[in-house]
């Protein structure tokens, strides 16, 4: 079996990595070639190019990049036209992913095409999931109330539960031993900082996060700050944290950040992926983003959902604050940091959400990976 995997994104890796090991246990002569990140690339992908090339997100930040984007789709898509996969399987990065599908559908009819990571048309622009099903057989949703969005467009669906669910988790006795090697005492508070893995979001979240855990550390003097980051920004979050008054612990190995999270008491990060991760450690947290302008207006415009922390989505709550475009400002995010940290009643809360969010993604079942893994070898067998 030959596979050609396409992911664009940390997020994405994250998800192929666990695919790719699947799909390893059930079938053992399978080969991957595509584009992957560090993760995918240690379960036998060789990379064509970097992935960090595509983590591009918003119209501002793609259009300087546009041209070199366009060439990359292009190279992507006629080396699946010359390999002629099994399957193709594109990860998230659906700007990308699917303008390579698109390409390979027209050269290729019968290329069977498979999508993981549902389009979230829950949240906004429903029309995607027509456009997708053109080029599109088969969905691999994270989410629970997916599947029917993608089957009422045209296009086979499964949800196989999220990866947070079976990821490792640092043990108690690894997160003491990271605070003694830290020197963090015991009741010293911890506090992550996640300002994304896009080079343009870090730019932009960043300072504003520094700023509000400066007011948070006005408030407890010996609060602590670690800054877990991935290898595609690791050098600018150091860059940019050179002259921060207090320096935050910065750690990019998996083990690290593992212990980090294990370690945290709350935590302060951008919309997306990592909200379930802090939930699957069962870390409260305030959700903070922001884009650039243009992009942020015709994204809020186009909202048909009130939250996007998907916690508060899956658990069909509200307890997650979130301080989103012109709120993401410190003055207003340090205050629900405090509470964190003081109110005992907003972390039960959370935690209690965090607690219902990976009972119906799937904690203690099957992994998801297995999960992705049987569903991309049903389609195969149809």
């Amino acid at each position: 079996m030959r596979l050609f995997l396409v992911a664009g994104e940390a997020s994405g890796d994250k998800l192929g990595a666990a695919l790719m090991a699947g799909l390893k246990s059930l079938v053992p002569d399978v080969t991957f070639e595509g584009i992957g990140g560090p993760l995918m690339e240690a379960e036998g992908l060789t990379s064509r190019f970097p992935m960090e090339e595509l983590s591009v997100m918003g119209i501002a930040e793609v259009l300087p990049k546009y041209r070199h984007l366009k060439r990359r789709i292009a190279e992507t898509a006629q080396a699946v036209i010359d390999m002629r996969p099994d399957a193709l399987i594109t990860i998230d990065s659906p700007d990308f992913c699917l303008r390579v599908a698109r390409i390979v559908r027209e050269a290729v009819p019968e290329q069977k095409t498979i999508h993981y990571v549902a389009p979230s048309v829950w949240a906004w622009r429903p029309g995607r999931a027509v456009k997708m099903a053109r080029v599109i057989d088969h969905v691999l949703a994270l989410l629970p109330f997916e599947p029917p969005y993608m089957e009422a467009a045209g296009m086979s669906c499964d949800f196989v539960g999220h990866p947070v669910v079976a990821e490792p988790r640092a043990t108690v006795e690894q997160a003491d031993a990271l605070r003694e090697t830290l020197m963090i005492g015991p009741r010293q508070p911890v506090a992550l900082c996640l300002p994304g893995s896009r080079r343009g979001e870090v730019r932009r979240l960043l300072p504003r996060f520094e700023a509000a855990l400066k007011i948070l550390g006005q408030r407890h003097p010996d609060l602590r700050v670690i800054v877990p980051t991935v290898r595609g920004v690791a050098a600018m979050v150091r860059d940019m944290t050179a002259g921060w008054e207090t320096a935050p612990i910065i750690v990019e190995a998996a083990d690290d950040k593992r212990a980090a999270f294990a370690a945290a008491d709350l935590a302060l990060a951008a919309s997306g992926t990592v909200s379930l991760e802090l939930a699957a450690n069962r870390v409260p947290m305030v959700i903070a983003y922001d884009a650039n302008v243009i992009s942020w207006h015709i994204i809020w415009n186009l909202m048909r959902i009130d939250t996007v922390t998907l916690v508060n989505l899956v658990s069909e709550t509200r307890a997650v604050p979130e301080y989103l475009g012109p709120k993401c400002r410190a003055e207003k995010i340090a205050p629900a940091l405090e509470a964190l940290i003081s109110d005992p009643a907003a972390r039960a809360a959370q935690i209690a959400a965090m607690e219902e969010t990976m009972r119906r993604l799937g904690e203690g079942g099957e992994p998801p990976g297995l999960r992705a893994a049987r569903s991309v070898l049903k389609v195969l067998a149809a």
